[in-house]
């Protein structure tokens, strides 16, 4: 039987903690996460297996990152099952504060993340949102001070803008990017997912669809507008309202004319019913 994580909501309870660890000299690799965790989050686990010897997964639903008309008071909370499933991955610690003890009384400052931040993707749509992920991310790397931090993929922008804050802030931590898990059809896993009716959830893998083809087209010469166009065609024609279907600079998010610009990274947001699924492969 698996043991469970030691778990901590305090911050000098995570302090003790995490120096005892490093009195041992171990690596910490930090997993960030919201909770209602699933096989893609357990794919970045143990990713951070591999890259150190002790393994912390925070777990916060950050109210910052929601806009009032979100779903922070409905967003699945699982934390009996969460703790099982890291348990079963021999994760060391689950850093668990509650709202107060990350935006205590009286808290004011915010990090304003700029570069990809303001890419025209998920900026333009959600413009609250980097603020607020830069902002709690980089509490967590203040608090945890891990060595490494694993991001997935799925979330690419996210990934770009934590990769460059920990870059210009000097944080000293080396944020890895760990691929899309995906379910057998295609559909990227998240914890949205749920919210998805049957019938939505048969249509929802046409995004992954439409993005495979249009990536193939680019990749044999096809012209990038031309690509993205036959792309949102056949993600409207599924009944999604696209926000955006894109194709960026893998490493800037800067707009390509063509695969001569740079590494090509395809990403898309579309909302199906009431739940926005957002997605990206490399070109």
């Amino acid at each position: 039987m698996s043991r469970n994580p030691m778990v901590v909501r305090t911050v000098p309870a995570l302090r003790r903690t995490l120096d005892g660890l490093r009195a041992r000299k171990a690596r910490v690799a930090l997993v960030p996460t919201m909770g209602a965790l699933h096989d893609g989050h357990l794919s970045l686990v143990r990713l951070a297996r591999k890259r150190a010897e002790k393994v912390v997964v925070s777990i916060f639903v950050n109210p910052t990152q929601f806009a009032p008309t979100e779903d922070f008071g409905s967003y699945p909370r699982t934390w009996k099952a969460d703790v099982e499933k890291l348990a079963a991955e021999r994760v060391e610690l689950i850093w668990h504060p509650d709202v107060k003890t990350m935006y205590p009384e009286g808290f004011a400052t915010r990090i304003a993340p700029e570069g990809p931040a303001v890419a025209g993707l998920e900026d333009r749509f959600r413009p609250h949102f980097f603020g607020g992920v830069a902002t709690v991310v980089g509490k967590l790397f203040a608090q945890v001070r891990p060595d490494v931090a694993i991001f997935g993929e799925k979330d690419f922008q996210q990934l770009r803008v934590v990769t460059q804050m920990a870059r210009d802030l000097d944080l000293g931590v080396k944020v890895i990017g760990s691929r899309t898990v995906r379910e057998r059809d295609g559909l990227a896993m998240s914890s949205r997912n749920v919210y998805l009716s049957a019938e939505e959830r048969r249509v929802a893998p046409t995004l992954y669809k439409a993005m495979k083809r249009g990536a193939a087209g680019i990749r044999s010469g096809e012209d990038i507008a031309a690509a993205l166009a036959a792309g949102e065609e056949t993600i409207r024609n599924a009944g999604f309202a696209l926000d955006y279907l894109e194709a960026r600079h893998a490493e800037t998010l800067a707009p390509v004319g063509s695969m001569k610009d740079g590494p090509v990274r395809m990403l898309v947001a579309a909302r199906l019913g009431t739940t926005r699924l957002i997605d990206n492969i490399a070109v």
